[in-house]
C-alpha cells in the first residue's frame, strides 16, 4: 500500500501552530509516523489527523499558525533558546539553513547545541525531530529543530562527574537498580525534596523557569529537576564510553521497557521509551562521538524525569521484572506471533489517545530487532490515557 503522497501531505502541512491552549503540544504528525509505519490505511490515517485537529484528547481544537515576528539569524539564533518566541521565525531560519547547507550538516552543527534541552515540552520537540527522520520528512525536521529550540531545558550534562565503575554499572539496567535501590534506602527523604523542587513558589516560578511551565505542572517539574539537579542524575555510567554506541541503544530501550513495565500505562514513563527512538534516530545521523554525547544526554534526562516524578519505582520491583524478563523470548518466529501483534496494532488504531500507536510502533520494532524479545511484545499492550489536566489549566495561557 503507497502512503507516500498521502503522507507527504500531511506531514507537510503548515496550517497549525506546534501547540495549542499555551504549551500543550500538537502530536498529530506524530500518529501520522505511528499509524503509517504499523500498516494504517491511508483513510484511517487522514480521518485521525482530520479529527485531533477539530478536537484533540485534552478537549481542545489545534490552533492556526502563527504569522513570524521576527527575522532570525546565525548570530540571534541561540537567543531563542527556551524563549518560546516566534516558533515561525525559527521555521524560517531552519529552512533556510537546511537548503544552504543540507539536513546532515545542519544536524552536525546545531544539535551538540539543542541535545542538552531535549526533554524540553516533555520530549515532544525531540520526538517531533526524531520521528521525522524516521519517516524521512524534510518538513516535519526542520519544524523538530525549530520546537526544540522554542521548548530548551536543559538537562545540564556539562556537570555529569567521574563515571561510576563496576558490577552495579555494567549496564544500563544495572545503573538503574543502583539509582532504585539509593532510593529506597532514602526513599522519604528523597521523596519530600523532589515535591519541594517540583512545587511553584506562591511568589511565581523562580528565574530561569518560563511562566508558561507554571501552568503545565508536570513540565514545571522536569524543568526544576534538572536545573536543581542531583549526584545521582548526573554520575554517568560508565558504560556510556567503554561499550558499542549499538549495545547502548539495546540496553536503554530494555532498562526505559523496565521503568514501563514497573508502571503499566504511566503516561510519564511511556514518553522514554517513544523519545528514545526519537534519540536513536538522531544519533544515526550524527558522528559517532556526537552519539555517544546523545545518550549522555539521555540517561542525564531520563533519570531527572524520574526524579521529578517523586517516586521512583523500587528496586525490588524492577528486579523481579529483570528476572522474569531478561532471558524471555518468544518462541515460534514471528508468523506466531503474527495474530497477537495484529490484535495490539489493531487496538492501537481505534485509540484517541495517540500516545498508544507510538508505543506499539517502537515496541513492534525492537521486538523484531531483537529476535522478539517478550518484555516489549508484553508492553505494547499496556496502552495509557490521557491524564486529566491540572488545577492550574483554569488559568489562561500566558502567551
Amino acid at each position: 500500500m503507497n502512503h507516500a503522497p498521502l503522507i507527504e501531505q500531511l506531514l507537510d502541512d503548515r496550517s497549525h501552530h506546534i501547540e495549542f491552549n499555551g504549551h500543550l503540544s500538537n502530536h498529530v504528525k506524530h500518529a501520522v509516523v505511528a499509524l503509517a509505519r504499523l500498516g494504517a490505511t491511508p483513510e484511517r490515517i487522514k480521518d485521525y489527523y482530520d479529527s485531533y485537529a477539530t478536537l484533540t484528547t485534552y478537549g481542545y481544537g489545534l490552533e492556526p499558525a502563527r504569522p513570524a515576528e521576527s527575522e532570525i539569524t546565525d548570530d540571534t539564533w541561540q537567543d531563542y533558546l527556551g524563549r518560546r518566541r516566534d516558533f515561525t521565525a525559527l521555521c524560517a531560519y531552519f529552512d533556510r539553513k537546511e537548503r544552504e547547507l543540507g539536513m546532515d550538516e545542519v544536524l552536525r552543527r546545531y544539535l551538540p547545541t539543542l541535545l542538552p534541552g531535549w526533554v524540553g515540552a516533555f520530549t515532544h520537540a525531540t520526538i517531533h525531530l526524531g520521528w521525522a527522520l524516521d519517516i524521512g520528512n524534510r518538513w516535519m525536521a526542520i519544524e523538530g529543530l525549530a520546537y526544540m529550540t522554542f521548548t530548551y531545558v536543559s538537562c545540564h550534562p556539562e556537570r555529569s562527574t567521574a563515571p561510576v565503575e563496576g558490577p552495579a554499572d555494567a549496564s544500563a539496567v544495572d545503573s538503574l537498580l543502583r539509582i532504585a535501590g539509593a532510593w529506597d534506602a532514602d526513599r522519604e527523604a528523597l521523596g519530600a525534596w523532589a515535591r519541594a523542587v517540583g512545587t511553584v513558589p506562591e511568589t511565581g516560578p523562580p528565574a530561569g523557569i518560563h511562566p508558561e511551565l507554571a501552568r503545565s505542572g508536570l513540565q514545571y517539574r522536569n524543568a526544576r529537576m534538572l536545573e536543581e539537579g542531583h549526584p545521582l542524575i548526573h554520575r554517568t555510567p560508565s558504560w556510556i564510553a567503554d561499550q558499542p554506541v549499538a549495545t547502548s541503544w539495546e540496553q536503554l530501550y530494555y532498562a526505559a521497557t523496565l521503568l514501563y513495565l514497573s508502571r503499566p500505562g504511566d503516561f510519564v514513563l511511556l514518553h522514554l521509551v517513544t523519545s528514545l527512538h526519537a534519540m536513536e534516530q538522531i544519533a544515526a545521523r550524527l558522528p559517532e562521538d556526537l552519539q555517544r554525547h546523545v545518550i549522555t544526554c539521555y540517561w542525564t534526562g531520563m533519570v531527572g524525569v524520574v526524579f521529578a516524578l517523586a517516586d521512583f519505582p523500587k528496586r525490588d520491583k524492577l528486579q523481579a521484572l529483570h528476572t522474569a524478563f531478561a532471558a524471555a523470548a518468544d518462541a515460534g518466529g514471528a508468523a506466531t506471533w503474527a495474530p497477537d501483534w495484529q490484535l495490539t496494532i489493531a487496538r492501537s488504531f481505534e485509540e484517541e489517545e495517540e500516545h498508544n500507536p507510538k508505543l506499539v510502533y517502537v515496541m513492534r520494532r525492537m521486538w523484531d530487532r531483537t529476535g522478539g524479545l517478550s518484555v516489549y511484545r508484553h508492553a505494547a499492550a499496556q496502552f495509557t490515557a490521557t491524564p486529566a489536566l491540572p488545577p492550574s489549566f483554569e488559568q489562561p495561557p500566558t502567551e
